[in-house]
């Protein structure tokens, strides 16, 4: 099997590109340095030079302080380019989407809580999310997008709340964090990177399908911070209210992952006390 999988150097692109390696497959891994996926151009060379069976789409664009590092967030989340740039061989497209495409609610989130994305980004992976579904559908290439909820583990980006977690237990600095409530739904990165290839090879998965990606679990910052002392017998100091927050914060982000589990044998097989553990080891 030959796999393209763009966003490969980022957090859960290499880890998805271990396992596929690991598993036999030949991978093609685009990054930054090896092609701007805002130009539509050079990234539809890009594609059909890698020739795949399958597509993991992973890369995404997170900035936005100017307008230009807006429209290129947006081409790269929305990347309207790939589909017309498949090559016949192809059998599917597994789209990384995002959680924060969802609007926030009490209750588990389910693939059909209604699409009122939170901030910027989150609007741009939903509209790529559906550009994706429907370009997919007119070729007739079977696609499907997992909405990924909080991922974590060994080499997620230092600025993100675990890695500053585990970071100031080994030094003693102190964690800022939120005044107001919140809680998400910790995914372990390998859990999620199974889901991506189970969804790769489902050639019976439903063409458009979207799946959930989660535990059905929600844990507040505070709790994490409790379970990452527990874990690393290290105090971790706190100072409530020294962190900004995020737009997507809120007291309630979970998953329900029933669909997930029906559709691909898939369910998380690493709890949040065992993943922080790991995280910890790797360094």
């Amino acid at each position: 099997m030959r796999a393209l999988v763009t966003g490969a150097g980022g957090f859960v692109g290499r880890h998805l590109v271990a396992r596929l390696r690991g598993d036999g497959w030949s991978v093609t891994g685009l990054t930054r340095a090896d092609v701007d996926l805002a130009d539509p151009v050079a990234a539809a060379a890009a594609v059909r030079a890698a020739d795949p069976d399958v597509v993991f789409s992973l890369a995404a664009g997170r900035a936005r302080a100017t307008p230009a590092e807006r429209a290129a967030t947006v081409a790269v989340n929305t990347s309207p380019w790939l589909v017309d740039a498949l090559p016949d061989r192809c059998r599917a497209v597994v789209r990384l989407g995002s959680s924060t495409e969802y609007a926030a609610g009490p209750a588990p989130l389910a693939e059909d809580a209604p699409l009122r994305p939170r901030g910027f980004f989150g609007a741009t992976k939903a509209a790529g999310s559906l550009l994706l579904q429907a370009a997919a559908a007119e070729r007739g290439v079977r696609a499907a997008v997992l909405r990924a909820f909080q991922v974590y583990g060994p080499g997620d980006h230092p600025t993100r709340l675990v890695p500053v977690v585990l970071a100031a237990a080994r030094t003693g600095a102190t964690v800022p964090l939120p005044a107001a409530v919140s809680r998400r739904d910790w995914v372990w990165v390998g859990d999620v990177v199974d889901a991506c290839v189970r969804a790769a090879l489902a050639d019976d998965l439903p063409p458009g399908a979207v799946l959930n990606i989660g535990t059905g679990v929600q844990t507040g910052v505070e709790e994490l911070v409790a379970t990452a002392e527990e874990v690393t017998g290290r105090p971790i100091a706190t100072a409530a209210g020294a962190h900004p927050g995020r737009v997507w914060d809120t007291a309630d982000w979970v998953c329900d992952p029933r669909a997930a589990r029906e559709a691909l044998g898939w369910a998380p097989t690493v709890d949040l006390a065992d993943g922080l553990a790991r995280t910890w080891a790797a360094g």
